[in-house]
């Protein structure tokens, strides 16, 4: 069953709660997005690290509900 965008901005929001983040239906279908985030949380993390972060906040939905992720993280200044 796929994802409503809604639904992964939430879950994004929860655990980076003052990011930037944008979140694009790529398809149309709830299941292809893009993902940016901008966030302190990323400081000093190498982008592997941030991307773990993001991935661990979806609550393993990458392993079922959602199809594709392309991701976009950074860190503030």
């Amino acid at each position: 069953m796929p994802i409503e965008q809604f639904k992964l901005e939430e879950l994004i929001k929860n655990k980076f709660p003052n990011a930037n983040i944008l979140v694009e239906d790529l398809a149309g279908d709830n299941n292809h997005y893009s993902v940016s985030i901008e966030s302190s949380a990323f400081n000093g993390l190498s982008r592997i690290q941030q991307h773990q972060l993001v991935y661990k906040s979806l609550d393993g939905l990458m392993d079922n509900e959602l199809h594709a992720m392309q991701l976009k993280t950074k860190g503030t200044k």
